[in-house]
């Protein structure tokens, strides 16, 4: 069983228990490395951050399946914490679905999620969204639940159905999408406590997905409030970029005003733990191996 195989394995066991699942969302290589040490059972891949950090655009269809792809494999190779990563739309029709699940599943990642919006998507949390049919969402689940080599890699159908069309569609749409093969439902932005509860009471034993967005659509509700809904996994796409974005804009502020660095009041990061997170100790070791042999073998001290 590869790495990969493995994580999937424990991921897929996590959520048959009876628990819900924090996962914050992961947009660069520094945040990923961070989140991978803090002993999360699962990652997620934010499609908003992703694009934001790499190509310092909106989330609204600009970046390309290659784009993203090679952002899941960078994930997967400094990560040991499984994660589930965004994949828009399938990035076009039904080819294009089965070319992005076996891709990503290729490259590392424990699940996908495919939304029902239009192309070009949107983020989740702002409006204007469109939805396709039910009928052609439905369509591409079945072609992604077939295209998986791996079992325990996971299918995450999204509906957005409940700004544009109402809660109820979206819940027609879940039960569909369920039926088509989806492993977890994800029904974006309920926009008060009372409609997650509908959304539980409609799907008790499915495992429903929760997005917590500071300062979006849906209510920001603890642990235990998730869970008793019927909530499985949560996921926090924007904490990370949003914490980071505050911190380095009074980091660079301050330096504007202040012209040092030395009296900045903004919690910064030890330097020498950075060093380490990046991995400098391995490269001090790789040093001393392989420089230090070379070194002592030309006589060198």
């Amino acid at each position: 069983m590869s790495i990969f195989q493995q994580k999937r394995a424990r991921l897929a066991d996590r959520l048959r228990q009876n628990d819900l699942l924090l996962a914050p969302g992961i947009f660069e290589m520094i945040s990923a490395r961070i989140a991978d040490r803090l002993g999360f059972d699962c990652l997620y891949m934010t499609g908003y951050g992703v694009v934001a950090s790499y190509l310092g655009l909106p989330d609204a269809g600009l970046a390309t399946y290659s784009d993203m792809v090679n952002r899941v494999a960078q994930f997967a190779q400094v990560t040991e914490t499984p994660f589930i990563a965004d994949g828009d739309t399938g990035y076009g029709g039904l080819l294009n679905v089965q070319h992005a699940v076996r891709g990503y599943e290729a490259a590392g990642a424990c699940g996908i999620q495919i939304e029902d919006q239009e192309f070009p998507k949107k983020c989740g949390h702002m409006l204007g969204r469109r939805v396709i049919s039910s009928e052609d969402m439905v369509a591409k689940l079945r072609v992604a639940a077939d295209s998986r080599t791996d079992p325990n890699f996971l299918i995450v159908a999204r509906t957005d159905a409940r700004t544009t069309n109402g809660l109820d569609d979206a819940l027609r749409r879940g039960e569909a999408y369920l039926k088509a093969g989806a492993d977890v439902l994800f029904i974006e932005s309920p926009e008060t406590v009372e409609e997650m509860e509908r959304i539980g009471a409609a799907f008790r034993g499915v495992p429903l997905l929760a997005n917590m967005v500071e300062g979006g659509r849906t209510p920001l509700l603890d642990r235990p409030t998730l869970q008793a809904i019927g909530y499985r996994i949560a996921i926090y796409p924007a904490l990370g970029f949003l914490a980071a974005a505050a911190a380095c804009e009074q980091a660079f502020a301050g330096l504007k005003a202040n012209g040092s660095s030395a009296a900045l009041t903004v919690p910064l990061y030890d330097f020498k733990k950075m060093s380490a997170l990046m991995g400098f100790d391995w490269v001090g070791e790789f040093d001393r191996k392989y420089r230090g042999m070379d070194d002592t073998a030309s006589g060198v001290q």
